[in-house]
């Protein structure tokens, strides 16, 4: 007698087919969770050049000594307008600090729908242009501190810091602030690039 062998094919459970979708769904959510975190950063270093950007402006804004020793018909002062490139630096610091905080809202719109390439892509290019205007207006002033602190003897510009102490203590503390700011700028477009590079 021949043994008769039945080949039975079992279906693949539910449970077994279902399998595969939810670990798609963990490495989608891993990603999105990667990018809210990236989101995040980037919403608390905006706050941190808002402050700087906003005490360049400030500091420099402020900045203005009188000579006590002279008579109220004679006096020597130092003041931020007296300079046009100090005139630029408040200019272009106050419309720095001003793109930030209207930036918030698309940083907002990053960590509440990460997986969205359009509000980083208009922050990476917004932010190259305040990038570039917040450098212009701290070099150009850093070239002027420099002359108040040391001088230029072979066009007779005298270093004034010996006299205009506060003066030259507010203005430099300025030119550090925005160059503070363009640090972070950098740092903001670098994980911009990045987390596009991931979409």
């Amino acid at each position: 007698m021949k043994s008769e062998s039945t080949a039975i094919d079992m279906p693949e459970s539910s449970s077994a087919a279902k399998g595969k979708a939810p670990l798609m769904a963990v490495s989608r959510a891993a990603k999105g969770g990667y990018r809210r975190g990236i989101a995040i950063f980037d919403f608390v270093l905006r706050l941190g050049a808002i402050v700087t950007a906003l005490a360049a402006a400030a500091a420099m804004g402020t900045s203005d000594e009188t000579l006590p020793f002279f008579t109220q018909f004679f006096q020597f002062q130092a003041s931020y307008d007296d300079l046009p490139t100090f005139q630029f630096f408040v200019i272009a610091m106050a419309i720095v600090a001003g793109y930030l905080v209207l930036s918030l809202p698309f940083s907002i719109v990053a960590i509440v729908r990460p997986h969205a390439a359009g509000p980083r892509l208009l922050l990476l290019v917004l932010d190259t242009v305040a990038l570039t205007l917040n450098t212009a207006a701290g070099a150009a002033a850093a070239a002027i501190v420099y002359l108040a602190h040391n001088g230029n003897s072979n066009t007779n510009w005298l270093a004034i810091c010996n006299q205009y102490g506060d003066f030259c203590q507010k203005v430099s503390g300025a030119v550090v602030a925005s160059m503070i700011t363009v640090a972070i700028f950098v740092f903001l477009i670098v994980l911009s690039a990045f987390a596009l590079r991931r979409h």
